[in-house]
């Protein structure tokens, strides 16, 4: 088992810093230079890993302590990063901010202690000369558990700019392993929720990352940057790499005598957010996972059992989706048949009966609109009852993220009780259907996608 991963986390002392574009520029370029690498996200942010695996050629992935527990961010890191020959962890946030209340608990800090990881800090360094060296210095020494390992300025005006930041920063014990100019190329859309998923951009996407390689090539010592990711040492606490695989005695294997039950996951431009650990536990649980675009395809695959609605944009793309009749018909026929059917956030929205004025699946008896008002946070739940996803008294943790409201916000049979720190409930489950606003991470308890798949062979 090889748990020394060379590995470097790349954070910053505040959003809006660069951490995204120097993050996969340094993914790109490394894997230009013939690495294997591995990417992964801080957080339960579904957008960047896009942008991660378009520079790396691999699934990017998420690292989350709060919605997985410390304890399995090291095991589902070695799981991503098998194989690989470097590892590049983008941060959220400021380097010390985690889930509100707290404390350090899944911030990018916490992440780099839980993997003994050198952190690469990005500054911004557009309106500042001398000070950047009392913020690094600061950033450095709060925590002595975290190791910032290098610092790569970001937005430096000019030659004589650089100049006298090096200078300020001969004094604070970091060293500069970049220096990156003001360039628009690099420049990603965004819009309510961050930036435009790659799917719905992807010509455009790639030729956004293939700017950042270039420019974190040309700004970046990449020698030091990998002498330092290969000086991480082993992961900590002798961790073996996460596993979907179930006990053969949890559950019936496929095989050609019992082929699995073919579940269906939306994709496509509208549901754009999923985490790669999900598809794998169901087909570790014995399904035949098959993807669908309901922009396009008028049919669910064939002998589908199941179905899996994560988030994304529903709100975008409205008018498209309910022009699909077909499909929307075909989704709510399958609901009524008692089939299983999962759905979070945005496959929330697409249940309801009309989404911002226009026809959807009618599979709930509720309405969607879109709001001024960020949802946002995460959320410690609890099941309410027993549902296709999990007994009552199930608990998990969640995430909400979207700017969207349900009316009413739950059914006679409520998916979840949350505390935000309010307690309320919230989602549906009726026959078959789970639908929630809640993201949840099925690595946390994979009986969920046990138990998931285990219905679509009963049903």
């Amino acid at each position: 088992m090889v748990s020394s991963v060379p590995r470097l986390v790349i954070a910053a002392p505040s959003s809006g810093s660069g951490k995204t574009t120097v993050a996969t520029g340094l993914m790109a370029a490394f894997a230009a230079r013939g690495l294997a690498v591995s990417a992964h996200k801080v957080g339960p942010d579904y957008i960047d890993p896009g942008y991660h695996a378009l520079a790396t050629g691999r699934v990017g992935r998420n690292l989350d302590a709060y919605l997985c527990g410390p304890e399995l961010v090291a095991p589902l890191f070695l799981h991503g990063a098998s194989g690989c020959d470097l590892a590049v962890v983008e941060g959220v946030m400021g380097l010390y901010d985690g889930a509100a209340g707290e404390g350090e608990l899944a911030s990018t800090a916490h992440v780099a202690k839980l993997l003994r990881a050198p952190v690469v800090l990005v500054v911004d360094a557009s309106s500042q000369s001398r000070s950047v060296a009392a913020l690094v210095h600061g950033f450095a020494s709060w925590d002595p558990e975290v190791r910032v390992g290098g610092v790569i300025l970001n937005k430096v005006g000019s030659d004589r700019h650089e100049e006298l930041l090096r200078d300020a920063l001969d004094s604070a014990g970091v060293p500069v392993l970049g220096v990156l100019r003001r360039a628009a190329q690099v420049d990603t859309p965004s819009r309510h929720l961050g930036l435009v998923p790659v799917a719905e951009r992807h010509s455009a996407a790639v030729d956004s990352v293939g700017a950042m390689a270039a420019q974190v090539a040309r700004g970046c010592d990449l020698v030091a940057l990998e002498a330092l990711a290969r000086a991480a040492g082993p992961v900590p606490g002798g961790s073996a790499p996460w596993t979907p695989a179930l006990p053969t005695h949890d559950h019936p294997t496929r095989s050609a005598e019992r082929p699995g039950p073919v579940v269906a996951v939306a994709g496509g431009e509208a549901f754009t957010f999923s985490y790669a650990e999900h598809t794998e536990l169901l087909t570790a649980a014995g399904a035949e996972v098959v993807t669908f675009d309901p922009l396009r395809d008028e049919q669910l695959p064939e002998d589908t059992a199941g179905l899996v609605i994560g988030g994304g944009f529903p709100e975008v793309y409205a008018a498209e989706l309910s022009a699909n009749e077909p499909l929307r018909k075909a989704v709510a026929e399958l609901a009524l048949s008692g089939a299983p059917v999962a759905a979070e956030c945005a496959g929330l929205l697409y249940l309801c009966r009309e989404l911002d004025g226009r026809p959807m699946c009618g599979v709930l008896d509720a309405t969607a609109r879109m709001s001024e008002r960020l949802t946002l946070g995460y959320r410690d739940a609890v099941a309410v009852g027993d549902s296709v996803l999990a007994v009552a008294g199930t608990r998990m943790r969640g995430h909400e993220f979207h700017r969207t409201v349900v009316e009413p916000g739950s059914g006679p049979a409520p998916a979840w009780g949350v505390r935000t720190p309010v307690r309320r409930v919230e989602g549906f489950v009726q026959q078959g259907v789970h639908a929630s606003y809640l993201h949840t991470h099925w690595a946390s308890e994979p009986g969920v996608a046990r138990r998931f798949v285990e219905r679509c062979r009963t049903s």
